[in-house]
């Protein structure tokens, strides 16, 4: 079919009654513009005003069936997506909110099709940018997630928006088939469950019924959470019963969990949790819970419309990042919200979090029946824990194949533990093989990798045989299996569940937010009356995306086109060399000569086998102070983003992660990366490490001024690191302003280091190996200055 031309475009698709609604929506707000035609001026101005007004006129644009045909004109697509990306732009602090009267004026005035669209194409024309290059073609896009950031108290006004960006296009519901997928492998759930259905509608006086007017008996009619709360552990303790008068009875696995005003210990901040299940069935309103015991975390809405809203969604996210934190064998985290009588049911894993449909419990009470019972029965396994790891007489174990021979490894002690969702999620653990005698300390590493990405186990058994110094030895490396197949998210997790057929949940907060406006509630059950003038208090966040419909993912890792969402694979590495971090030595001495043992591991890396280490951060540099213990006396780790330095191209995974506050200016720009840009690194290491540790073993400190760098964007904190190096007086003062009493004998020592680091305070003009050797010539001369070596 040959295309059809503008004119017949808007002549088979004219806009007709289309922005009735907004036209009846701007009638009824009352608006005073001057500018504005004398149709509609001499009106008052209402709350939000004219921003609001061209939010949701662009909003109804972008329904309108010309422009899913209308060409773009910058030649990108067609008409609607140009109004996407023109919809970020109105939402954002930096747009002339006034340049769109003239369409206002049009559209109001009823004007010609032709009129409205040329107008519409005139402004997406003016204001939409041609699309940005990365400065250098073989970077991987950097993101950030909450793992990595460094000595944060983790207060909600600086974390809400971290947790946010990592979720970022992470967040879908409305996933078809959710429940099946999650609750479908549990042995006569769909029986008992309608069995159990079955007896709550017996009686004169039932629990629950169908039709006009029903729903469940007693249910809260304002929704408030105390009401909801002892409404809801009611409920499940008469399921129970009904189950067990069935003939039916499972093991009680848990009990439901209710306390929203006790904080739980196990989170670097005090945080409380609605209601969730939790592993114990002898659960008691005294009892004090970690989130250790959380097996699904839950959230409690009053208002049922914030069940479409991005801070509802974003707290169960927190709830789950303190989970899958504190539960070293998580793999993902079953969940749910309930807003009023508004349920959707979650799941997270190391890609972000996905959710079914919404239901009404008041008239899908057996989906609710079902729900709660699975969440009572399912095993370890079918909840998110790793089957690979199993405990046998008080110890935990897991088995390798190792030369052809299974080998049994005995955890010892849980070292590191990634607090993230969406990311890597590092987890190490201490272990040692059981038929070795003497006990040998092994590190064993599991972390959550995109495909595309070298294995990192396949570069240290490169740089182990190549006889590289100072860098984790390797012992052995495989991807994890579980039920027979490779454990990854889309396939053994997900089992397959499309996300491509899903709604991105973050674009679509934002379009209802605004529709809320104007809208009233939706029923939620029937004749029954739903209170929404209460609401729990919780943190509100804006996400200034467009929204839409996905019909492929628009990941911002990186555009891999509709047929291949983002993945995750399961890999487990285990390291001959174990230690502690560099900012843990027993003395400045000690700390200054593990940087540079670790300066000189980076070297002969890159020497040997041609590879950049490429994330240079204060996790990644560990020591060893133990006379007994066999491994470098300092060395690098994590070799995860590591990358060739001669490489054709990027490894086409999505995204990369890496620590802001210990970032190279050049790579925070998005230069192409260099060993030169990790030098740089070691030396923002040195610097944090004198200003927020106080002495050996002790615990950093959080100094606001420093724990912003953790959120600010890339381009700023360039600028900011810029501005601290750029003069030498200035640079003096910052650092005699803010290295603790402990390291500030360091002053001089780190001032030469910064005039070899950032000559004439610039940046880096050309790579130079020989400043490999200037950095340890600083420090080594640094360890004998009485200053420094007297504790």
């Amino acid at each position: 079919m040959a295309e059809l031309s503008k004119s017949e475009i808007l002549q088979s698709k004219p806009i007709g009654e289309g922005l009735n609604t907004f036209r009846d929506s701007y009638n009824t707000t009352r608006i005073d513009i001057p500018e504005l035609s004398d149709a509609v001026g001499h009106m008052h101005i209402g709350d939000g005003g004219l921003k609001n007004l061209v939010i949701d006129l662009i909003l109804a644009l972008q329904n309108l069936p010309a422009a899913h045909l209308l060409p773009s004109p910058n030649g990108r697509g067609v008409l609607r997506d140009d109004l996407l990306r023109f919809f970020s732009l109105v939402v954002s602090n930096d747009f002339n909110i006034r340049s769109v009267i003239s369409l206002l004026n049009k559209v109001i005035d009823k004007a010609p099709d032709a009129d409205i669209w040329g107008v519409v194409c005139d402004l997406v024309t003016q204001s939409t940018p041609p699309p940005r290059p990365l400065p250098y073609p073989n970077q991987t896009p950097i993101s950030f997630n909450t793992g990595s950031l460094a000595n944060t108290s983790e207060y909600r006004k600086h974390f809400d928006g971290a947790l946010k960006d990592e979720l970022d296009s992470s967040l879908y519901i409305d996933i078809p088939n959710f429940f099946d997928t999650f609750f479908g492998e549990l042995m006569n759930l769909e029986s008992v469950a309608r069995a159990v259905f079955k007896k709550c509608q017996e009686d004169e006086n039932p629990l629950y019924k169908e039709g006009e007017g029903g729903g469940w008996r007693d249910w809260p009619e304002d929704a408030q959470e105390e009401k909801v709360l002892k409404w809801f552990k009611e409920r499940i303790d008469m399921f129970l019963e009904f189950a067990k008068e069935c003939g039916s009875t499972p093991e009680v696995r848990r009990r439901p969990l209710g306390q929203p005003t006790q904080h739980l210990s196990g989170s670097t901040t005090r945080r409380k949790l609605d209601v969730g299940f939790a592993n114990d069935t002898k659960i008691n309103e005294s009892s004090r819970y970690d989130w250790s015991q959380i097996l699904v975390p839950g959230e409690l809405k009053s208002n049922p419309n914030a069940d479409r809203r991005n801070d509802t969604w974003l707290d169960l996210a927190r709830y789950a990042r303190h989970v899958l934190t504190a539960q070293d064998t998580r793999r993902f985290v079953l969940g749910f919200t309930l807003c009023g009588s508004i349920m959707r049911l979650w799941e997270f894993d190391r890609l972000g979090g996905i959710a079914s449909p919404p239901f009404d419990i008041n008239k899908e009470g057996l989906q609710f029946v079902s729900a709660i019972l699975g969440y009572l029965w399912m095993n370890k396994e079918q909840l998110g824990f790793d089957p690979t790891i199993f405990e046998l007489d008080g110890k935990r174990y897991m088995e390798i194949t190792r030369n052809g021979r299974t080998e049994r490894l005995v955890l010892i002690e849980l070292m590191k533990r990634h607090s993230s969702v969406a990311s890597r999620a590092t987890t190490c653990w201490k272990a040692y093989c059981d038929r070795d005698k003497s006990k040998t300390t092994l590190v064993i590493k599991d972390s959550w990798q995109y495909p595309e990405r070298g294995e990192e186990g396949i570069l240290l058994r490169d740089a182990t045989e190549k006889g590289v110094v100072n860098v984790a030895r390797y012992y052995h490396h495989e991807t994890v299996c579980v039920g027979g197949k490779d454990d990854d998210i889309n396939g053994n997790v997900r089992k397959g569940l499309d996300i491509m057929k899903a709604t991105d949940a973050f674009r679509h907060a934002l379009a209802t937010s605004n529709a809320e406006n104007t809208m009233p509630p939706p029923s939620t059950s029937g004749s029954r009356s739903r209170s929404t003038a209460r609401k729990r208090s919780s943190s509100s966040l804006n996400a200034p995306l467009p929204p839409n419909k996905r019909s492929c993912s628009t990941s911002p890792h990186a555009d891999k086109g509709c047929s291949e969402p983002p993945n995750r694979i399961h890999r487990r590495v285990i390291l001959r060399d174990y230690g502690k971090y560099i900012y843990k030595a027993s003395s400045r001495v000690a700390m200054l000569a593990a940087l540079e043992g670790t300066i000189t591991g980076h070297e002969s890396l890159r020497d040997l086998t041609g590879t950049i280490q490429s994330d240079v951060s204060i996790g990644n540099l560990m020591m060893n102070e133990e006379e007994d213990n066999s491994s470098w006396q300092s060395f690098l780790i994590d070799l995860d983003l590591a990358i060739k330095e001669n490489r054709e191209g990027p490894s086409g995974a999505p995204s990369k992660t890496g620590t802001r506050a210990f970032m190279a200016i050049g790579a925070l720009y998005g230069e192409e990366h260099s060993f030169m840009h990790d030098l740089e690194s070691f030396f923002w290491v040195l610097f944090w490490i004198c200003i927020h540790f106080t002495g050996p073993n002790r615990e950093g400190r959080v100094v606001p001024e420093f724990e912003a760098w953790n959120y600010e964007p890339t381009t700023r904190l360039a600028k900011l690191k810029s501005g601290t190096v750029v003069h030498e007086g200035d640079f003096i003062k910052t650092v005699e302003e803010n290295f603790t009493s402990y390291y500030r004998p360091l002053i001089p020592w780190v001032n030469r280091l910064q005039k070899v680091v950032f000559p004439d305070g610039g940046r880096w003009k050309r790579e130079e190996k020989g400043l490999y050797f200037q950095m340890k010539a600083v420090l080594e001369k640094a360890r004998s200055d009485p200053e420094v070596s007297v504790e």
